[in-house]
């Protein structure tokens, strides 16, 4: 169980740190092993017994992944975690190790992609069922708990339509039902939003985005509470998802630098933003810090900057869509997000491309919807880069 320090997100980003080697390393090494040794027969025993908490398999534990994961919970205010190969891995392992047949999951509609492929093609096979609420009703949530009703499940902002959900109307009605609050916090990061502040009982990142920062390695991670991660932790273990070393090792040292780049990202993205809201070849904009976003109000609450994305839908549907993206010249077409390099992505036809066009609106997905994961180029770039291809 993590204890939560007095020090500042920056210095924990920092300092958190395995224990020193014999060769007094001022940098955590890798510990690239697979499996680790025991010094007699009975440290053996009493390690497989978990009467000692010690790494014995790379699949259950190792150092660096257990660095990673102590920074996060630090970071997220966590009792406990445990990294996973995807953000996918850890979406899917830890409902996966909460719930059983016969059990039902309240979801926001507006979730990513594969998170929605999910709930729809595959849990049914296990008899797991889910309903899903719109994010600007929150009433509709109570009206859809039934008595085998045990996880709510939301993403803020959302995936790609940046969508806010009130953390703490949630929070507080996963409480009065005593269901288990899970919250994908990926676009936010933990240094813009805390969830279980708010109430949540789980928060799920993928590691892949803002965390690493620099579209290098793939990764997930959920922290909570620690009976709850107890659960995730065993199934886990068994099954196989763990993060290996090497990228645990990347994503650590990526979180040093994480308070500092999200800065820049959401100063960047603000930027844009307020650009594309004026602009003649665009219908509208969503940045959580816009005053024009529609829960703009809950945004400022629940967030300490609004994030590296941007969404708008160019006029003139697919068509217009298709040429924007042909014509874009600095920024990468890519499905990815949190890169130090700007992406443009088209949801309908990419993440989002496995939904019917009926989900896709429900998710708030038009055809000529763009997202932009705004980077840490100079914003004057940015910004031209668009233009150019708006034009």
């Amino acid at each position: 169980m993590k204890g939560k320090s007095s020090k500042k997100f920056e210095t924990q980003a920092v300092r958190i740190q395995t224990e020193r080697t014999q060769f007094l390393e001022h940098s955590t090494p890798m510990y690239l092993t697979s499996s680790f040794v025991f010094e007699d027969a009975e440290d053996m025993r009493a390690s497989f017994a978990e009467e000692k908490d010690r790494n014995i398999y790379s699949r259950y534990s190792n150092p660096n992944s257990n660095e990673f994961v102590e920074k996060v919970c630090q970071m997220e205010g966590a009792e406990a975690g445990f990294a996973f190969a995807s953000g996918m891995a850890a979406v899917f392992s830890t409902l996966a190790a909460l719930l059983e047949s016969g059990d039902h999951i309240i979801s926001a509609g507006n979730i990513f992609g594969s998170t929605h492929t999910l709930f729809q093609n595959f849990f049914p096979k296990w008899n797991i069922g889910h309903s899903y609420f719109p994010i600007d009703d929150l009433d509709s949530v109570e009206r859809l708990i039934t008595p085998n009703t045990k996880v709510i499940y939301a993403e803020s902002p959302t995936n790609p339509g940046v969508d806010i959900v009130d953390l703490e109307a949630l929070g507080a009605i996963a409480k009065k039902h005593q269901l288990i609050l899970i919250i994908d916090n990926c676009f936010a990061s933990p240094y813009l939003q805390q969830p279980i502040q708010f109430g949540a009982d789980l928060v799920i990142h993928s590691g892949t985005k803002l965390m690493d920062g620099q579209g290098r390695v793939l990764a997930g991670i959920t922290v909570g509470h620690a009976a709850l991660i107890d659960k995730v932790y065993r199934f886990a273990r068994i099954t196989g998802p763990a993060l290996s070393p090497f990228n645990a090792w990347v994503l650590s040292k990526s979180l040093e630098t994480l308070a500092l780049r999200v800065d820049r990202h959401c100063e960047n993205a603000l930027r844009l933003a307020q650009f594309l809201e004026g602009h003649a070849k665009v219908n509208w904009v969503k940045y959580p810090f816009l005053k024009s976003h529609p829960q703009y109000q809950v945004a400022k609450k629940q967030m300490k900057a609004g994030g590296c994305v941007v969404a708008f839908e160019v006029k003139g549907g697919i068509k217009a869509g298709q040429t924007f993206f042909d014509a874009i010249r600095l920024l990468s077409l890519s499905a990815n997000l949190g890169d130090s390099r700007s992406i443009v992505t088209h949801p309908a036809s990419t993440t989002h491309s496995k939904l019917t066009k009926e989900e896709r609106l429900v998710s708030g997905i038009t055809d000529g919807m763009v997202r932009v994961s705004v980077g840490l180029e100079h914003v004057d770039d940015i910004i031209a880069d668009i233009n150019q291809a708006l034009g």
